[in-house]
């Protein structure tokens, strides 16, 4: 069985992309929640993956919708020395109307795809992934006086801890195939249920994810509890969660709104942590 809090990480892997509703300043109110023992661990909402960096579990499948951001993953798993390469060139040429440039490409090669994907990310505003109707990244450009392009060291760090991981481009309910018994654990981070007109961050690729499918998603999760699989889950503090969650325990957690137009309304919030056991 493996250890969900390793005394020391194998390496220095940590999360590559920015992400919005990323986990990573949450992982010490996480990790009093954690399973004690688990044995494969699965992250169908991957974003940036930071419980898998923290667990660095012995067995691990990642799997999102998004097919640019899976190819990311795959990439840098098994192409790293060509991602590193197109990475390079966008750091030299770096600037404004290269910027836009590069957003309106749509390159063929896989590994092309993905540094043109991990650029964008870095340079753009609050690192955040949207596209238009026609699947389009339509983010403008950040305000960065010297972003971190190329990050050599971490992203073959990155690669080498990916190494023994299966990556899959799949909707959320195919967990359903493979996770069966109390050895698995399942954590769940879906985007968020709104709790407001402006707070709807979901559409973070075509399609968004609505009120059904969270209502969808609590019948996946309560499915494979049924089954005695250690399931997590992390959402919006609202009563339409909290009552698809009710018979689970839920715990609250503190958070911030990193992103808001209205830097005023950037702040403190509470977000729901839901765990089967």
């Amino acid at each position: 069985m493996t250890s969900p809090l390793p005394t020391q990480a194998r390496v220095p892997a940590r999360p590559f992309l920015k992400w919005a509703g990323g986990k990573g300043r949450l992982i010490t109110q996480y990790g009093p929640h954690f399973p004690q023992n688990f044995g494969a661990y699965y992250e169908p909402f991957l974003g940036g993956g930071a419980i898998f960096f923290h667990l660095q579990p012995e067995q691990a499948v990642l799997s999102d919708v998004n097919p640019e951001l899976v190819n990311v993953y795959t990439c840098v798993r098994d192409r790293i020395d060509d991602v590193l390469k197109y990475l390079e060139t966008h750091a030299c040429q770096h600037g404004h109307d290269y910027y836009y440039q590069i957003r309106a490409l749509n390159p063929s090669l896989p590994a092309e795809r993905a540094a043109r994907f991990i650029y964008l990310n870095r340079t753009c505003f609050n690192g955040l992934y949207r596209e238009n109707s026609k699947g389009q990244f339509n983010v403008p450009m950040g305000r960065y006086k010297k972003p971190k392009i190329c990050d050599v060291v971490l992203l073959k760090a990155v690669s080498e801890v990916l190494q023994a991981v299966q990556i899959h481009q799949q909707p959320f309910e195919t967990i359903l195939e493979v996770a069966q018994s109390a050895q698995d654990f399942v954590y769940f981070d879906p985007p968020y249920h709104p709790i407001s007109a402006t707070s709807d961050f979901t559409a973070y690729s075509k399609g968004a994810f609505t009120a059904k499918d969270q209502t969808k998603l609590a019948q996946v999760f309560a499915e494979l509890a049924s089954r005695g699989v250690q399931v997590m889950l992390s959402n919006s503090d609202c009563s339409f969660i909290r009552d698809l969650y009710q018979s689970f325990n839920i715990y609250s957690i503190q958070a911030a709104r990193a992103i808001n137009s209205n830097p005023q309304k950037r702040g403190k919030i509470t977000e729901v942590l839901v765990t089967s056991w």
